[in-house]
């Protein structure tokens, strides 16, 4: 069980206030998200649910590979799903307010759940899991993709040489959310894949996680201003990180997972 480390209603803010901004600095989401793609079931399921939706950048594309699919787009920020609906429509769809560990949804509903690099926002994974393993028909199938514990190592690396504060978000590694998976879900594959992002300055990287909402929402993260003085330390610190060829690294260490729900006897 993961610790309940994030504010659901900063998280929801946070990115409502990203949504008009999110598409134009997501390059890293969007190839995780094309990535995850390829694992997609051949089978034709009845219901899709896009979990975590976002801007609704991946909702037609799930449409677009299962035609005949009623569409499910569920989103904890209402600014985002407000987005989704205007600027992304599509057929056949209802948009959702809705916590992926309280989902709004009957059970065994939905024959396929997709999200990608969203349920690392979440803080009960037993909760999650157990919420995606309800709602699911037998036989049914959990794609996803989310953040281990090693992403953006460098950023916490730097922080580190500075003071004792939570300054980056931090996630759960593989081994303790499988410890929360149930009996009904069948762990079909896991994989890990590092990413590395190269900026040629601090601030890139510090305005892309601002522009896409995923800024430090830690319990425990630090209060009031930064002074320049520490600010200065911590870039000194992460320029010290800088690569022989001379960009900055930023890692992200994605878990790409699918899961089938069992068949009842």
């Amino acid at each position: 069980m993961s610790p309940s480390a994030f504010d659901k209603k900063r998280v929801a803010d946070s990115f409502s206030r990203a949504a008009s901004s999110y598409d134009s600095v997501a390059e890293l989401q969007r190839d995780v998200g094309h990535e995850l793609l390829t694992r997609l079931p051949d089978t034709q399921p009845e219901v899709v649910m896009d979990l975590g939706s976002g801007t609704g950048y991946f909702t037609p594309r799930l449409k677009q590979r299962y035609p005949q699919a009623f569409m499910i787009s569920l989103d904890l920020a209402e600014g985002m799903l407000n987005f989704s609906r205007e600027q992304r429509p599509v057929d056949d769809t209802v948009w959702l307010c809705g916590d992926a560990e309280a989902l709004p949804l009957a059970d065994n509903s939905v024959d396929l759940i997709f999200t990608s690099l969203a349920i690392q926002w979440c803080e009960q994974t037993d909760r999650l899991f157990s919420e995606i393993c309800r709602v699911l028909k037998p036989g049914g199938r959990f794609v996803f993709s989310t953040l281990g514990p090693d992403t953006l190592h460098e950023l916490r690396r730097a922080w580190a040489q500075v003071d004792d504060l939570i300054h980056v978000n931090q996630f759960i590694d593989w081994s303790e959310m499988k410890a929360d998976v149930p009996e009904m879900l069948h762990i079909d594959t896991i994989e890990t894949e590092f990413r590395v992002c190269r900026y040629a300055r601090l601030r890139d990287l510090t305005n892309e996680l601002k522009g896409i909402g995923a800024h430090n929402m830690n319990a425990g993260q630090p209060s009031g201003l930064t002074g320049r003085a520490r600010v200065r330390a911590f870039s000194e610190a992460y320029e010290a990180q800088r690569h022989a060829e001379g960009y900055l690294p930023a890692t992200y260490q994605v878990y790409y997972g699918v899961f089938s729900k069992r068949q009842t006897n």
